[in-house]
């Protein structure tokens, strides 16, 4: 399997991560100082510091929520594309993977099996999935620190419907008859869904000890298609939805 990964915006935003970091750091340690002013000067705050005081709790939540969300995206390890590259080992050597060029489409699977927008999901939690919804299985107070840091679950089928429609456009310029599948994938080994409904969108594992997961799927899927057409297993897996050539176009207009 190919991959093509956009590594200079990995860089660029794990670098801004680290910085974001440590600016996050030295803002705090500065807003304990303004706010506790007085105590190092005795004197009363005039308005000016009462105003900055007032101003510097807003601005830290709003630097330490920015700080991780981006920590998770872009600095957390596994990273997705790693996990799904590991995942998807054994795949046709023409697949390709591409990472962080379609965005909301963060990663793009094109295989025989299909073309895939996958929306992943970094959670090291349990969840319960039922009516359409993650429900998280933590604790009370977990969940409220979950919550101020505004890191939940979020809406993973949701997000890779929006990934599929954008990728469906750029498709489409390419060959219409083609239908991307959404696909949602938890990257971390310690993730677990406990499905108590049966999603609309498949929703699966990157680790391939786990079930259900990417692979597995993939090759289920393969045979699906074997089944389906009476082709060979070994005649099969030469075919892809798209051509060399309309790969390499599609690659031209979004790349």
């Amino acid at each position: 399997m190919r991959v093509v990964t956009n590594k200079k915006l990995a860089r660029r935003n794990k670098k801004i991560t680290n910085y974001l970091f440590f600016g996050t750091f030295g803002a705090l340690i500065l807003g304990f100082v303004l706010i506790n002013a007085s105590l190092f000067t005795g004197d009363m705050p005039d308005n000016l510091t009462l105003i900055a005081q007032s101003a510097v709790l807003p601005v830290l939540l709003i630097l330490t929520v920015i700080s991780v969300r981006m920590t998770n995206m872009w600095a957390r390890a596994p990273r997705p594309e790693n996990a799904i590259e590991d995942g998807l080992k054994g795949m046709s050597n023409k697949s390709v993977l591409y990472n962080y060029y379609h965005f909301p489409a963060r990663h793009v699977l094109i295989c025989p099996q299909g073309v895939f927008a996958i929306a992943t999901r970094w959670h090291d939690q349990e969840f319960t999935f039922r009516d359409g919804k993650f429900y998280s299985r933590r604790n009370i107070i977990s969940k409220f620190f979950s919550l101020i840091r505004f890191d939940g679950v979020g809406k993973p089928l949701r997000d890779a419907e929006y990934a599929r429609q954008h990728l469906q456009r750029a498709i489409d310029e390419i060959e219409p008859e083609i239908k991307v599948q959404p696909l949602v994938v938890f990257v971390d080994p310690s993730s677990m869904v406990y499905f108590e409904s049966e999603p609309e969108t498949p929703v699966l594992y990157a680790d391939p000890k786990k079930s259900p997961n990417l692979k597995d799927f993939m090759r289920d899927a393969k045979r699906l298609m074997a089944d389906t057409t009476g082709d060979s297993k070994t005649k099969n897996a030469s075919l892809m939805p798209l051509s060399d050539e309309q790969i390499e176009a599609f690659e031209e207009a979004t790349l």
